[in-house]
C-alpha cells in the first residue's frame, strides 16, 4: 500500500476513534497501528489531552496527540540526550505550522489560526467555544455536532494526516541515510 493510501487509512481511523471522545488518544492510536509502535502507557498518557487538556480548551488534543506520535518515533530515550531533543523541535514545529494551515484549507476557516488553542479551533468550527468542564455546555457541544462526521473527528483526522505524513519523510530520509 502506497504512502498516500496508508495516510488516508490513518486519517480515517482518527476520524472513527474520535466517535469515542479522546482526541489526543485518536491520532495516537491510529498512528501506533500503522508504524508498529504500540506503547499502552503512551495511549493510556493521552486519555487526559481530550478537549485542550481535561477539557479546559488549552492546546489542541489532536495536536497532542500528534507530538506524542512523533515522540515514540524520534524522541529521547534518556534525559541526558539534549541534542535528540533539540532536533525533534524541528519537525514537532513544522506539524504545528502545517497542521493549523491544513484546518484553515480542509475546514474552510475564513482567517489563519492564531493558536492551535481548542476553544479558537472550535469557534472556527462552530462558531463559539464551549465550557466542556460545564455539563450543560458539554451538552451543547455534542449537540453541535461535536463528535459527529463534520465535528472534531475532521481535526483529528488532519492531526494524523499531517504528522503521519511527517513520519514516513522522517522514516524515508533515514532509509536513505543507512
Amino acid at each position: 500500500m502506497a504512502n498516500k493510501e496508508k495516510i488516508q487509512t490513518i486519517r480515517k481511523k482518527a476520524h472513527e476513534y474520535d466517535k469515542f471522545s479522546g482526541c489526543s488518544q485518536s491520532v495516537i492510536l491510529s498512528i501506533q497501528e500503522e508504524f508498529g509502535l504500540e506503547d499502552l502507557p503512551a495511549f493510556k498518557a493521552a486519555t487526559v489531552f481530550g478537549g485542550g487538556g481535561a477539557r479546559c480548551g488549552e492546546t489542541c488534543g489532536a495536536l497532542v496527540g500528534a507530538f506524542m506520535s512523533l515522540g515514540l518515533v524520534i524522541g529521547r530515550e534518556k534525559i541526558e540526550e539534549t541534542e535528540v531533543y533539540q532536533a525533534a523541535m524541528v519537525p514537532a514545529l513544522e506539524i504545528r505550522k502545517i497542521f493549523m494551515n491544513e484546518l484553515k484549507t480542509q475546514l474552510g476557516f475564513k482567517q489563519d489560526l492564531k493558536t492551535t488553542l481548542c476553544k479558537e479551533i472550535q469557534e472556527n468550527i462552530y462558531g463559539r467555544s464551549f465550557d466542556m468542564t460545564d455539563e450543560k455546555d458539554y451538552q451543547a457541544f455534542l449537540d453541535a455536532g461535536g463528535h459527529g462526521d463534520l465535528g472534531c473527528p475532521r481535526v483529528c483526522a488532519i492531526a494524523a494526516q499531517v504528522v503521519a505524513e511527517k513520519i514516513f519523510e522522517i522514516k524515508a530520509q533515514q532509509n536513505c541515510s543507512s
